[in-house]
């Protein structure tokens, strides 16, 4: 692993001619869901215009990129862990092991992977860990909007499973409306019993 901090590249990747992918998650901080992982290879010949960090889009920009990336690119995949799994290993063993899905997922593999943040998947593909790269390189942006767009997916189907749960407008973050409407009506199925409020609420409810 190499690892890239305050934008200095530690080595030339001019000299490099392979296959690069852009490796990003979305889903570790909110308290319930799935957390997801997405690799893409982009296609030099078929430029995307728009590309950034999946945070600075709005929902509606993330969505139609991420039609595009789709049609465009020459590789993609979204892969997750459920939350049995990110209560099992804890969230950060859980968004690497999505991060290996993802990559192991691509149907053309790559021979270096460009990934958001520093913490290497460690899966069988070289990697580069980059601070913020969702905002530097077009790959791992990319990336970030297919992993966020598939993330936001699920919470509305959650929604449509738990609608008193508003998971469809806070995204299963824990806000104010999510953290009364859990005081309200319980934990769900969804929720991840490792986070802090959700452990609190499951051991007040067996007391």
């Amino acid at each position: 692993m190499i690892n890239i901090k305050d934008q200095q590249l530690l080595f030339s990747e001019n000299d490099f001619e392979g296959l690069i992918a852009g490796v990003d998650e979305a889903g570790r901080g909110p308290l319930c869901g799935d957390v997801y992982a997405a690799a893409v290879i982009l296609d030099p010949n078929q430029p995307i215009i728009g590309l950034d960090d999946s945070k600075k889009l709005t929902e509606k920009r993330r969505a139609i990129l991420a039609a595009e990336i789709k049609e465009k690119a020459m590789a993609w995949a979204i892969a997750s862990s459920s939350v049995a799994e990110i209560d099992e290993i804890n969230i950060l063993q859980a968004t690497l092991l999505a991060m290996r899905r993802a990559v192991a997922a691509l149907s053309i593999q790559p021979q270096l992977l460009r990934v958001d943040g520093n913490q290497d998947p460690k899966s069988n593909v070289p990697a580069v860990t980059i601070i913020k790269g969702d905002s530097l390189f077009a790959e791992i942006s990319a990336a970030s909007i297919l992993a966020k767009d598939a993330r936001d997916q699920s919470m509305y189907e959650a929604d449509r499973a738990y609608p008193q749960y508003g998971f469809g407008q806070h995204k299963g973050y824990g806000t104010k409306a999510h953290l009364a409407a859990l005081a309200q009506y319980g934990v769900t199925p969804l929720h991840r019993t490792s986070f802090a409020p959700i452990k609190r609420l499951v051991e007040e409810a067996v007391r």
